[in-house]
């Protein structure tokens, strides 16, 4: 079943790639405005009011996509090992301050990049003018002006674990490394204990078990990010000429890649899985704010709320790009993957949404 499937995607990868891919994209979108879900959201929801739903929501997503991810791998759908986070450069200097700077800067951008994609498909301009400023410093962290500071800055710390004997930054394969037990034991052990303490922790508290939008949204979001890995893991072909890169859903570094393929159109075959999946979260957004009868056109109130929100882009570029990835990228798609990276960026981005907020609530009462 599994060959057939990949014979007839990789027959027309772009195809399949680009339709599948905005598909995913809009389930995502749809599901994001419909439901709330907001990562930044949620860490105010628990420092405001003290409500832990739409974090558990959040961790229910990224346990959906760890039981996802452990099935394609299973079923041999693709080996999660060729994507960007089980290399084996083990970035963790970036994945801590890139995690602090991303989550400081979406307190400010009112949202994380996937937020204000789906919010700029409901009519929202400020989101629409983040996404933009994200796209162009998450190009500048990677290759621009900002690349050298970047490579000067983390390369030195980075480690290449495969001077260790380990081929990838998998939780399993490090605690193997560690304590000589069998790959696939010492693999399959951090599984259970990852998915145990997450669906633990998300399903004792009796407040989120009787919100079924909350658990729709976790869910739902977990298996966009399991189908973006099955999609792109049957398209693989090494001998494409174009070979489609085994990826799942990211948001900061394909806004740049979807400025660069609207200004280049002409020089691209096919957009890619990351322009497709952007493109579909916004169309995704605006299909859910038409059909709740929410879309309508809002700006910027002034000048201190423009400023802001710019602030607040530019972080979520430069720290998505060193932490190589954002609250869905790193904390759901890299999560699914057992990466130590992930988590580390996932820590991070939580405890810059704090600081973001702290700091936040400073110059609002320092303006009064």
């Amino acid at each position: 079943m599994i060959d057939a499937l990949r014979e007839l995607v990789i027959e027309s990868p772009g195809l399949y790639v680009g339709f599948g891919g905005l598909l995913i994209g809009i389930v995502f979108g749809y599901i994001v405005f419909r439901t709330n879900f907001c990562t930044m959201g949620s860490i105010s929801d628990i420092m405001n009011f003290g409500d832990y739903r739409r974090f558990r929501s959040w961790l229910l997503a990224t346990a959906t996509a760890i039981i996802g991810a452990t099935a394609i791998e299973a079923f041999g759908v693709a080996d999660l090992t060729g994507s960007i986070y089980l290399t084996p450069s083990f970035n963790w200097l970036g994945n801590i301050v890139g995690g602090l700077i991303f989550g400081f800067g979406m307190v400010f951008a009112g949202g994380c990049t996937s937020r204000n994609l789906v919010r700029a498909g409901g009519g929202d301009l400020r989101s629409l003018v983040v996404l933009i400023v994200v796209g162009i410093f998450g190009y500048m962290t990677i290759g621009g002006l900002l690349g050298p500071l970047r490579v000067m800055i983390f390369e030195p710390t980075t480690v290449n674990l495969a001077n260790y004997g380990l081929e990838s930054q998998r939780s399993g394969d490090i605690l193997s490394a560690l304590t000589g037990l069998d790959t696939s034991v010492a693999h399959y052990l951090t599984l259970a204990v990852v998915l145990l303490g997450f669906l633990g922790y998300v399903f004792k508290d009796k407040g989120f078990r009787s919100s079924p939008v909350h658990i729709v949204a976790g869910v739902g979001i977990g298996l966009c990010v399991t189908a973006g890995w099955f999609l792109t893991g049957l398209a693989i072909d090494d001998f494409a000429d174009v070979p489609v890169q085994l990826a799942s859903l990211t948001y900061v570094r394909p806004s740049g890649d979807t400025l660069d393929y609207l200004m280049r159109f002409t020089a691209y075959a096919t957009p890619s899985f990351a322009v497709v999946t952007t493109f579909g979260a916004l169309l995704g957004g605006f299909i859910g704010a038409v059909s709740q009868g929410k879309f309508h056109i809002a700006t910027f109130a002034d000048s201190k709320d423009t400023t802001r929100n710019l602030f607040g882009a530019a972080l979520m570029g430069i720290g998505g790009v060193v932490a190589l990835g954002c609250t869905v990228g790193q904390a759901v798609s890299g999560a699914s993957t057992m990466a130590l990276g992930s988590y580390i960026t996932f820590v991070f981005i939580v405890l810059g949404g704090i600081a973001g907020m702290k700091y936040f609530e400073y110059l609002l009462m320092k303006e009064a």
